[in-house]
């Protein structure tokens, strides 16, 4: 079969590429959307990642070329229209679990950093400055890590933070017996917010969810609150973080998502005027940590990518899939 890949990154080209087998892909470095969609044409699936947009217009011109999958290459589906698909049947697929350890590592990665300034003491000591004024952090140890949504990667985060001596308060609609049985405590959302000292995110991007960390959720927390999202930029109304920065009110914040990453995340901009007003003021912080959508990046689950693709793409002709939504 004929595989477009949109939004393709030269990092997952040799994995994909592995498990293609006698398939043909043709890989496209810009996104699927309007302007692009014409060129599925001729392709029998089409392959998606985060910030393509699948909606009504371009599901009607995939159903038109006759294309026979959406395949994802990632577990969240917000940026697709399912039930337009749904109607014009063409199935679509995701990979609901690629590495959960992960994104629960790179979580605490952000931590670490933001709290112990690694960041900075490594760019100092190659500039021959070997002060350590400013670089004092905080003992991780019997501290309160709030974790919202205990799901496979929040789950994994908790067993990490658990592991650091921390206390882990848990908000979800579903217990994990497992992680109480560790020692996890489950809690109202608003008794999360106001008893961690750092609060971390690791929940979908849906109508319920948006903007769930705005001001109103942002002064239920502590004073000196160490936020982190590796989840969906969406979740957060930056304006609000921004202030809460600019109030002290947040001391750190680790941020591997942005809501209007869509133009700026896995390109090279440095020749590039930075056109987007609030990033460029959380940049400016230097209690701020961004990634451009990393956290998934290990070999492990670039692996895990690309054969749940593949699995997807091989069952069209039976029409069982296994990952479709």
């Amino acid at each position: 079969m004929k595989i477009i890949v949109f939004s393709a990154h030269n990092f997952e080209k040799e994995y994909l590429l592995h498990y293609a087998n006698e398939h043909i892909i043709t890989f496209i470095s810009g996104p699927l959307n309007s302007d692009t969609v014409t060129l599925a044409k001729g392709h029998d699936v089409v392959s998606v990642f985060t910030n393509d947009k699948v909606n009504k217009d371009v599901i009607d011109q995939l159903s038109d070329f006759g294309i026979k999958l959406i395949a994802l290459r990632c577990a969240g589906f917000n940026n697709v229209d399912l039930s337009h698909a749904k109607s014009k049947g063409i199935p679509v697929t995701r990979v609901p679990e690629y590495s959960p350890q992960a994104i629960a590592e790179h979580t605490m990665a952000m931590i670490l950093t933001l709290n112990r300034k690694t960041h900075k003491a490594y760019n100092r000591v190659r500039e021959n400055n070997f002060n350590l004024d400013g670089l004092v952090g905080f003992d991780l140890y019997q501290k309160t890590v709030g974790v919202i949504g205990t799901g496979k990667i929040g789950k994994a985060f908790c067993k990490i933070a658990l592991g650091f001596g921390c206390k882990v308060l848990a908000f979800d609609l579903s217990k994990d017996s497992e992680l109480e049985e560790l020692g996890v405590s489950y809690v109202e959302f608003d008794e999360l917010l106001a008893s961690s000292k750092i609060i971390s995110l690791h929940i979908p991007l849906n109508n319920n969810t948006y903007h769930l960390i705005n001001d109103s959720s942002i002064s239920k927390m502590q004073n000196s609150v160490v936020f982190i999202n590796t989840s969906r930029g969406g979740l957060v109304d930056t304006k609000a973080l921004i202030k809460a920065l600019k109030d002290k009110k947040v001391l750190a914040a680790g941020l591997d998502v942005y809501e209007e990453e869509e133009n700026l995340f896995f390109d090279d901009h440095s020749m590039d005027v930075l056109q987007d007003d609030d990033l460029a003021r959380l940049m400016t912080f230097p209690n701020t940590l961004i990634t451009s959508h990393q956290a998934f990046l290990t070999h492990e689950a670039l692996t895990n990518i690309a054969q749940t693709t593949f699995e997807s793409i091989n069952s069209i002709e039976s029409q069982n899939f296994e990952y479709s939504i």
